[in-house]
């Protein structure tokens, strides 16, 4: 069974998009061929990896010819031994790795949907939880907290500025009551800069509720874990030289309440990781927009179980509808991208009015005006003053989540790279920076790589300052409040923030964010998910750059990834 051990993976990022993928299906298919396999194996065994690329689990139902021709290979199997692929009842096309990570996690969310402890709360309980509000506006978060007592498995989704960390704060502290927190509770998010984020706000929402709260209630706001942020990884004690998980059915996460945050980017196999890692009297709860981006990696978990369970009026699911945001004319322009309705869309812009704007941008010359525009604001207020000794970064770090620029795409003449680099040569420009200087004051920049010992992780920005004497530092906001300061030289891999990729942003919040999408109608890339992940990032104002096709594309090319999983959940 030698030729069990192989399972393909994505060849490193110097090969990228369609020579990766080539070059991919061809080690594959040889790999098949000198396996003893068919020529018309090897082409569906290339075909599943790079579809697998593309976020797929399995190829789409194959047709019949092709479905009697493959069983009888025998590195073609049912999914009920382990083989190298497996032709499923419905005729779906897999690696094994995929088949059997849908297996898994069905089978485990089967069980932990079933195994329910009964655990009332009192409208006593309910109402100190809510001090002062409105069941009108927040009873959707009321039922979360009413919902998930006794549960093994919570799925809390909405939209932006639905209130889901106060939500998860809320939560914790009933569970803690209850006494189903067990060994204690984690927290976690699948990037570094979501679980800083998700730990901030849990502090902040913690501090503002203590002095609502009765003081028995003290002992529990204290036991939450708002000191350190944890991405999945570091949940799970991920081992970059063993290239696995530590955790597992051997050595469980040693947590009674397991909360996972933006569990939108979580992907199938980190899933099946996280489930087998729990304890089974745990408690799991994940919490994100099931209508964001898919994540990198194949499939579409929390899109799937949340479809799953809304179609049968499950109780493990709790969908927060209601914007608690101040101003609420960006909620329209959210919803119909969510719809993928464009005259909707047109009439939500409309309303919006200064909050919003459209700017059709189908060629170079159109893009640098708009660069132009986008920078001159940027730099109106010059490079940030020196910080004196006894200063604070921290109000100049929290200022750069006022305007964001985000990509559809990283390279080309419309992705992020190109916009960076037209955005830091026209700040040199206005800000007399020399040009062999590479780091000034007020330049921004994004860790791409994480760095445990220092505690920067991929996603976190960071802000270049001068102290009083001269001195250049980069910036970082804490997880534990306040900022904190390293050299230029000491940073991990890292490079400028000005425009992101819409990937990049997830988990982020910026107030007025401008959004760029490639000319070419018919790029893969464009997806109602992009869309909405980008505009729903805005907190007070947006704008479109896009040629009208592109942003009708984007909005009629709802994204569907193939695979099993909503049919095994639903069985």
């Amino acid at each position: 069974m030698s030729h069990l051990r192989y399972e393909p993976r994505p060849p490193l990022a110097e090969t990228e998009g369609p020579l990766r993928e080539r070059m991919l299906a061809r080690a594959l298919a040889r790999w098949v061929l000198s396996h003893g396999g068919s020529a018309r194996l090897a082409e569906m065994a290339g075909r599943a990896a790079v579809a697998e690329l593309a976020g797929d689990t399995a190829l789409a139902p194959l047709a019949d010819d092709a479905r009697e021709a493959l069983r009888s290979e025998f590195l073609v199997g049912d999914g009920n031994q382990p083989t190298p692929f497996v032709l499923d009842a419905q005729g779906r096309f897999y690696l094994w790795r995929n088949h059997r990570d849908e297996g898994d996690v069905a089978a485990a969310v089967r069980a932990r949907r079933t195994a329910v402890v009964p655990s009332g709360l009192d409208e006593a309980t309910l109402a100190a939880l809510f001090p002062g509000g409105d069941p009108a506006r927040d009873g959707e978060q009321r039922q979360a907290v009413r919902a998930v007592g006794g549960r093994r498995l919570f799925v809390l989704t909405g939209g932006p500025g639905t209130g889901k960390t106060t939500t998860v704060l809320r939560m914790l502290l009933r569970l803690q009551r209850d006494g189903l927190a067990g060994q204690g509770v984690a927290v976690a998010a699948p990037t570094g800069k979501a679980a800083q984020r998700l730990v901030q706000s849990l502090r902040q929402e913690a501090e503002r509720l203590r002095a609502h709260l009765p003081p028995d209630w003290q002992p529990e706001l204290d036991s939450l874990p708002t000191a350190d942020a944890l991405t999945v990884h570091r949940l799970l004690a991920y081992s970059p030289t063993r290239n696995a998980y530590t955790r597992g059915p051997d050595s469980p996460i040693e947590a009674g309440v397991v909360v996972v945050d933006e569990a939108s980017m979580l992907d199938l196999a980190q899933l099946r990781a996280l489930l087998r890692a729990l304890r089974p009297e745990a408690a799991l709860v994940l919490v994100g927009d099931a209508d964001q981006l898919n994540p990198v990696g194949a499939g579409s978990v929390l899109m799937d179980l949340v479809a799953v369970l809304e179609a049968q009026g499950a109780p493990e699911l709790v969908r927060l509808r209601h914007s608690f945001r101040a101003d609420t004319r960006l909620v329209p322009v959210n919803e119909a991208v969510r719809a993928g309705d464009g005259a909707a869309l047109a009439t939500a812009l409309a309303a919006a009015g200064e909050r919003a704007a459209l700017h059709a941008v189908e060629a170079p010359a159109a893009l640098a005006r708009e660069v132009r525009r986008w920078t001159d604001t940027l730099a109106e207020a010059g490079p940030p003053a020196p910080l004196a000794a006894s200063g604070s970064a921290t109000p100049a770090l929290r200022a750069l989540a006022a305007r964001q620029l985000l990509c559809a795409l990283r390279d080309g003449p419309f992705g992020a790279d190109a916009m960076n680099a037209a955005i830091e040569r026209q700040l040199r420009q206005r800000w007399n920076v020399p040009a062999d200087q590479t780091w000034f004051a007020g330049r921004m920049v994004m860790v791409t790589r994480n760095d445990y010992g220092a505690r920067l992780f991929n996603g976190d920005v960071g802000l270049c300052l001068a102290g009083d004497d001269g001195t250049l530092q980069v910036w970082f906001e804490s997880a534990e409040g306040g900022a904190r300061g390293f050299a230029p030289g000491a940073l991990p891999a890292h490079e400028p923030a000005w425009a992101i990729t819409v990937h990049k942003s997830q988990g982020s919040e910026y107030g007025h964010v401008a959004v760029l999408l490639p000319p070419d109608p018919e790029h893969r890339i464009l997806s109602r998910q992009l869309l909405y992940t980008a505009l729903s990032r805005a907190k007070h104002a947006v704008e479109i750059w896009a040629p009208r096709a592109s942003l009708e594309a984007a909005l009629s090319r709802p994204l569907q990834r193939a695979g099993g999983l909503v049919e095994k959940l639903r069985a």
